[in-house]
C-alpha cells in the first residue's frame, strides 16, 4: 500500500489482475461530489504514475456512482485496470448513438449555467 496526506493505493486484492490499482481518496464519501476538490486534487497524477509503474501501456480508468452505476462499495474509489489484451482487462459495452446536435448544445448551455 502507497499513502500520502489525502489519498492511499493498493492492488485489488478480490480480482485475477494483478496489476489492477485501487486509488482511493482518505476523505469519506460515497460519491464523487461528495469529495471535497482539494482531496481530489492528486488522485489523477497518481493513476498515471501507477499505470507507468504497472507498465500497462493500455488502460481503463473507473470510478462508479451509484448502484445503477455498478457501485458497490460506498467510498470513493479509482480502478487502473490494465488492458493486456483483447481477452483480459475491463470490457465495455456502450451502446452509442448518434445525437441531435441541437439537443446536445442546449444541455451544454445548460451545464455551462450550473458549473
Amino acid at each position: 500500500m502507497i499513502t500520502f496526506s489525502t489519498w492511499q493505493a493498493f492492488e485489488d486484492e478480490h480480482l485475477d489482475n494483478k496489476s489492477l490499482q485501487l486509488v482511493i481518496p482518505k476523505h469519506h464519501g460515497a460519491k464523487l461530489t461528495d469529495i471535497p476538490d482539494d482531496q481530489l486534487s492528486e488522485i489523477l497524477p497518481v493513476v498515471k504514475k501507477l499505470a507507468s509503474a504497472t507498465g500497462a501501456e493500455n488502460y481503463n480508468l473507473l470510478q462508479n456512482n451509484g448502484r445503477l452505476a455498478h457501485q458497490v462499495v460506498d467510498h470513493v474509489h479509482f480502478h487502473m485496470i490494465p488492458k493486456p489484451n483483447p481477452e483480459e482487462g475491463m470490457g465495455i459495452a456502450w451502446p452509442a448513438q448518434k445525437g441531435d446536435m441541437d439537443k446536445l448544445k442546449q444541455l451544454h448551455e445548460a451545464l455551462k449555467s450550473k458549473m
